[in-house]
């Protein structure tokens, strides 16, 4: 099963800075831990995009986020980071689905301010709830430890776009306040955004979102953390690889019918055979035979 939320903490404690890759299902599990991350985050638009085929748009369901939880957790046991988006519903809504994905190996949850249904944060088009509602979902997530349900909690608004920079400021000093691990204002345009946000939000772990041809430029860790950002989530980078690899492969086999010319666009057999631990398997059948 996936590491603990207090590993999470204890990382940053220590003044790592922990770059997140983003992951969809346990290959890409097994791929992240591979690279040496130390921990990892469900992105939900990558098990929207590779479970359903469909837009971050909120088509996924609490379900479907729990078995993309279960399915990488299971493959890991780095901690795990999951965007539980608004927490499908109301506060109860909210505990339920932490209880859920905390049952699912998960060490920590995203939770946002949007209405339902929510749209991914680089998107057009979002809208928040009032900050009352929000904050009303991350009191309830909070309250689980007291019984033993121990996540590390990201407060995510995206009131940036949908109200103003101001607004979203407001509301992460609001989630600060309640006892988060971490605030995360989606979407600054521009560094000077971030550097305001990092100057109005102190006390708290802050968390820098970085998506390719997203609205905030792409900046190293060494930059993000002089920045005042510590906690970095990269969670588009494996689909977008994976859809580029997989689109050109097909083109390759559709037109030549074989990719025997071409073995550059794969793993081979035997590069892949790590990939899953056959080795690892084998023995097991071994000590296991009659």
């Amino acid at each position: 099963m996936a590491g603990s939320a207090q590993q999470i903490r204890d990382l940053l404690a220590e003044g790592q800075t922990i770059n997140m890759p983003g992951v969809y299902d346990a290959l890409t599990a097994r791929l992240a831990t591979e690279a040496g991350f130390e921990v990892m985050f469900i992105s939900g638009y990558s098990v929207s995009g590779s479970r359903l085929g469909l837009p971050d748009f909120g088509y996924l369901t609490q379900t479907e986020v729990t078995d993309a939880a279960r399915s990488v957790c299971s493959a890991t046991d780095l901690p795990v980071i999951v965007d539980a988006d608004t927490g499908y519903g109301n506060p109860l809504s909210a505990m339920r689905t932490a209880r859920l994905l905390a049952g699912a190996g998960g060490a920590g949850i995203f939770l946002e301010d949007q209405q339902w249904p929510k749209k991914c944060g680089h998107f057009a088009g979002k809208q928040v709830v009032p900050a009352g509602e929000w904050l009303a979902k991350l009191r309830a997530v909070l309250d689980l430890r007291g019984q033993g349900v121990d996540l590390f909690l990201v407060a995510r608004t995206d009131a940036r776009a949908a109200v103003s920079l101001d607004d979203a400021i407001d509301r992460a000093k609001a989630a600060r306040d309640l006892g988060v691990d971490a605030v995360f204002v989606e979407a600054p345009e521009g560094i000077g955004e971030l550097e305001r946000v990092a100057k109005e939000v102190e006390g708290v772990v802050r968390v820098a979102n970085m998506i390719e041809g997203g609205r905030t430029p792409l900046l190293t860790p060494k930059e993000l953390h002089d920045l005042g950002y510590d906690l970095i989530v990269t969670p588009l980078s494996a689909i977008f690889a994976a859809a580029k690899a997989v689109r050109e492969a097909f083109a390759v086999l559709r037109r030549e019918g074989t990719l025997r010319e071409h073995p550059e666009l794969l793993l081979s057999f035997s590069e892949f055979e790590p990939v899953v631990d056959l080795a690892g398997h084998r023995a097991l059948e071994e000590r296991y035979q009659s």
